[in-house]
């Protein structure tokens, strides 16, 4: 897995045979009306983020959609325009070494698709496997089960860039509702195929961040601010953008990278458009960085 580059001739390439135009709608552009097993986390072992010849510092990201009810206008935000843009602002800026990409689509534990999980790449896999993921679009209410891809990136993720530099990569959940605060034994067993006792979200968060940043991009409504349960469990992780604003995620995410790594904020900002800079410069204002390393932060 990791092999290759991401280039904007083969997004059009897909685009095009998979018929996305800024017209389709999210039912339209993600075609599965089932999990498929290669996504299902019940028969994933482990995911890896490998160095390869071509990525020989490897760095996982992995960016976990919430997709329920609602959340519908999200995915198909990131499958028009987000992924593509994201991939190449990462190239362009290089936030980070050699990134490798992993896709979660994150539902609620009570759904047939709880969890969905794509293999890290570095080319047009990504897009072809976030396209293969089902929306089952169910879910309950408000918390949502983000503490589902912690788990599983805590429990099934091998990254070389922890095994072999000491290094973390980067996950984002990404999503307008709060999460649940604890995950039970009978959902780890039925989800992941794990014997495990009852897991608290403080207790998956600590677990995660071994290996992981872990942050959290809160679409807002005009009214709310952070979530209490987010608030608590990612403190100065949480980015808030409006629901208005979901096209500069890609901004967000990259400059959450280089803040982490160290770049000056105005430096960061300034390389973004007009319009985007005071989305980006709002969203990250709360950012805690706390300087070490690279890829330490103590």
């Amino acid at each position: 897995m990791g092999r290759g580059s991401y280039t904007s001739a083969d997004w059009s390439k897909l685009k095009k045979s998979s018929k996305i135009t800024e017209g389709s709608t999210a039912s339209q552009i993600f075609a599965a009306r089932k999990m498929e097993e290669r996504f299902n986390p019940l028969y994933i072992n482990v995911r890896e983020a490998r160095d390869s010849e071509d990525h020989p510092n490897s760095t996982p990201i992995i960016i976990g959609l919430d997709t329920t009810g609602s959340m519908g206008y999200l995915s198909e935000e990131i499958a028009k325009n987000g992924l593509h843009e994201t991939m190449m602002k990462i190239y362009a800026t290089n936030p980070v070494e050699d990134p490798q990409m992993m896709f979660a689509a994150i539902g609620d534990v009570v759904d047939q698709a709880p969890l969905q999980v794509t293999q890290f790449e570095s080319d047009i896999r990504i897009a072809e496997q976030l396209l293969a993921l089902w929306l089952e679009g169910a879910g309950g209410d408000s918390p949502e089960d983000f503490e589902l891809l912690w788990y599983f990136a805590a429990n099934h993720i091998i990254t070389d860039a922890f095994e072999k530099r000491s290094q973390k990569g980067y996950l984002f959940t990404i999503g307008d509702a709060d999460c649940h605060m604890k995950l039970s034994k009978e959902s780890i067993k039925r989800i992941f195929g794990d014997t495990a006792q009852e897991l608290t979200s403080a207790q998956l968060v600590k677990m995660a961040e071994k290996k992981f940043e872990l942050f959290h991009i809160h679409i807002q409504s005009a009214s709310d601010g952070i979530p209490t349960g987010f608030s608590q469990l990612l403190p100065g992780k949480v980015l808030t953008i409006p629901r208005t604003s979901v096209k500069y995620i890609p901004e967000l995410i990259i400059s959450t990278m280089e803040l982490m790594n160290g770049k000056d904020m105005e430096e960061v900002i300034s390389q973004w458009s007009e319009l985007s800079q005071p989305i980006v410069r709002n969203s990250v204002k709360n950012l805690v960085v706390k300087k070490g390393k690279k890829g330490f932060f103590f």
